[in-house]
């Protein structure tokens, strides 16, 4: 059965995928809480929705690397307002870099935010849910967590991590209506990759996928129950290679596009 979420609360929510979050839930009449570290952008975007769909629209700006931001943003899904159906779980960043020249502060940034802080609000919201019997955790993973990663090997071991975890929780609540997903999209058109200083302009057009289409693919894999969502023909037949494949394998094809 497809549910629909009243309200949403979405990390990362100023630009990029957490934008298309954001304005697709609007039009679905959600009431949302947006989250991101760019006040200005946040105030932006919420102007935008509340004006194309009369949107009830709250701004948390907040900082999830940080210990105030993050709690600030858990005291509000577990009990700071009406209650949060749906929690969009966006927020991430990447390193490029090989693992020894990666900075220890670098390290520590994309764990701090794509492990710690993603699973500590999806507790703060599972509780409450749990109470109600109902709601839905959509956690942004990615293609770099089915396979190996040279050159960005914290970066995928998190979004591993984010999966594992995702798959997890969604069979230790199944029966509770609390339904858990990874959405795990392959390279999308987004500031992403530009905020995080990663070059990909070797990339051929195929390997794109747009904003849009994944925060779509995203929304309707949690309002279905489903514990994964890989949007794209060509990375839905990516993932399943990647869990099939021996690991040698893995290893030497990433190896063989590295050098590409």
């Amino acid at each position: 059965m497809r549910q629909a979420y009243r309200t949403a609360l979405v990390t990362g929510a100023s630009s990029g995928l957490g934008a298309s979050f954001a304005r697709l839930l609007a039009a679905r009449g959600s009431a949302l809480v947006l989250v991101a570290r760019r006040e200005d952008r946040l105030a932006a975007l919420a102007a935008e929705l509340r004006d194309a769909h009369d949107a009830d629209v709250t701004v948390l700006p907040a900082d999830l690397a940080s210990r105030d931001g993050l709690e600030s943003v858990a005291a509000r899904l577990a009990d700071g307002g009406p209650p949060i159906e749906l929690l969009v779980n966006n927020a991430g960043r990447s390193a490029r870099g090989s693992f020894a020249e990666l900075s220890a502060d670098a390290i520590d940034a994309q764990i701090g935010l794509n492990v710690t802080a993603l699973a500590r609000l999806a507790r703060a919201a599972v509780g409450g849910m749990l109470e109600r019997g109902f709601g839905g955790i959509l956690n942004v993973s990615s293609m770099a967590g089915f396979g190996v990663s040279p050159g960005s090997s914290v970066y995928g071991a998190t979004k591993a991590f984010v999966t594992s975890l995702s798959e997890s929780l969604h069979a230790e609540l199944a029966g509770t209506g609390v339904h858990v997903t990874a959405l795990c999209p392959g390279f999308t058109r987004t500031e992403f990759h530009a905020a995080n200083n990663v070059e990909i302009g070797y990339l051929p057009s195929v390997a794109w996928l747009e904003a849009d289409d994944v925060a779509r693919a995203g929304l309707a894999a949690v309002a279905e129950g489903r514990v994964l969502a890989v949007p794209g023909a060509q990375y839905k037949v990516a993932a399943g290679a990647a869990r099939v494949l021996p690991g040698a394998v893995l290893r030497q094809l990433a190896r063989l596009i590295g050098r590409l």
